[in-house]
């Protein structure tokens, strides 16, 4: 991934932490072993290290996934690290980060379920970056390197990936794992169903991105209809795809089987 480059290029080490409602700040910080300070009494060699004293003792990268699902004692926490470069440990002491220790979020501010505001105050001790699609072409790649051989769908399956992020009657659109997902259980259903390839298009989009894109509100239509009707829209892309196909030869079938679903 991108981050592990970053870090392998900075001589760093790389250290994930998922945000989710359960990252409290004694699992962020970490914490004394119970059955030790029952032994031994509150010692450093007690003290259970967790990713963000990890990262600063380690001078590592700390990522953290979905920064908006943490709970907001854990924001907290960070936003002491980040104006201070230093965290209070309670009965362990104060632990100061290495030059090298960086903090990275990502989030998707599109998704509101399950998440939080980040504060003003947090977002001043950061810098943004706003991280859009690929473009047609590298989205056609990516599916053509996670899918075995050369589909004759792969064009026409990014299309309507791209269709969904610009369709009035939804609010969020596909990423290109859809592409993915259409291609590859096209492949599966055009065996089962001993049919050809392009024939199972419309199924497999409906199977692979009905569950990826939402709706706006008020739209009565069911989303299997919408995505329907944007894989229907999409036909253009056949022949194209079925050229691709030719080109590849015959060590790269035009039909060949892809991998499985990502999902």
């Amino acid at each position: 991934t991108l981050l592990r480059a970053l870090a392998r290029g900075a001589g760093v080490g790389l250290v994930l932490v998922e945000g989710n409602a359960e990252l409290t700040p004694s699992r962020l910080v970490g914490h004394h072993d119970p059955a030790r300070v029952l032994t031994d009494g509150y010692r450093p060699d007690t003290f259970v290290a967790g990713p963000l004293i990890e990262a600063m003792r380690e001078g590592c990268l700390l990522y953290v996934e979905e920064l908006n699902r943490v709970p907001e004692e854990s924001l907290n926490v960070l936003l002491g690290v980040l104006s201070e470069r230093s965290v209070h440990v309670a009965r362990f002491g104060e632990v100061s980060a290495q030059p090298t220790f960086r903090l990275v979020a990502a989030m998707n501010p599109f998704d509101a379920v399950g998440t939080g505001r980040i504060t003003p105050a947090l977002y001043d001790r950061t810098c943004r970056i706003a991280v859009g699609y690929q473009s047609a072409a590298e989205e056609r790649e990516v599916v053509e390197r996670r899918t075995t051989g050369v589909s004759p769908l792969i064009g026409r399956a990014v299309d309507a990936v791209r269709r969904t992020r610009e369709h009035p009657d939804l609010r969020i659109g596909s990423s290109v794992r859809g592409a993915i997902d259409i291609v590859a259980v096209a492949s599966e259903l055009a065996t089962l169903r001993n049919v050809a390839l392009a024939e199972a298009g419309r199924d497999a989009a409906v199977a692979a991105l009905s569950g990826r894109v939402t709706r706006r509100e008020g739209v009565g239509r069911p989303v299997e209809t919408i995505v329907a009707e944007i894989w229907d829209a999409t036909a253009g892309f056949e022949e194209a795809d079925a050229e691709a196909g030719k080109a590849a030869g015959p060590d790269r079938p035009s039909g060949a089987r892809a991998a499985g679903p990502l999902s």
